[in-house]
């Protein structure tokens, strides 16, 4: 056993040192970006899934065919599409072409930021560390429970009669 010992570390020390937690690399992202020149992502929250492109512009979001104004009335829901291009500080620099299905506007407007989000980092993968500290590229993955036979909802029971 110390024998064997001794060798793994005469070992390590020929392939230039132990590797500790200093001298391993850190993980590099890549960059990646289509023919177009434009980033890619999929986010989803409940049963909602976007699909997000983005590319250098002045700050346009389309969702649906639709401007991102008239899509989401409520101001609250344009924030929260909104929370990973002003975390990062890329207000204005790109454009954002998302299509969404399922789910309420709740949903779609957290899963479009879920989307854009990943693409953020797929284009510059240097704002992944504030948009992970931020929790914008978690995905939130609750979502409704189903119906179980024998029971009016999820869990709510029929009501009891004892007579």
């Amino acid at each position: 056993m110390a024998e064997e010992l001794q060798s793994l570390e005469d070992l390590g020390e020929a392939l230039g040192g132990v590797a500790t937690e200093e001298t391993t690399p850190a993980i590099v992202y890549e960059k990646k970006i289509d023919a177009q020149g434009r980033a890619y992502a999929t986010g989803k929250r409940k049963d909602a899934i976007a699909r997000v492109w983005i590319k250098p512009g002045t700050g346009k979001i389309t969702i649906n065919k639709k401007d991102f104004g008239t899509y989401f009335g409520r101001p609250v829901l344009r924030m929260i599409v909104r929370q990973p291009i002003v975390a990062a500080d890329r207000d204005g620099q790109f454009d954002i072409v998302a299509t969404v299905s399922g789910g309420g506007l709740s949903g779609q407007a957290g899963a479009i930021r879920h989307g854009i989000s990943k693409a953020l980092t797929h284009y510059e993968p240097g704002l992944r560390g504030v948009l992970k500290k931020g929790g914008f590229l978690t995905r939130d993955s609750r979502v409704v429970e189903r119906k179980k036979y024998g029971r009016a909802k999820a869990r709510k029971s029929f009501q009891f009669s004892k007579r």
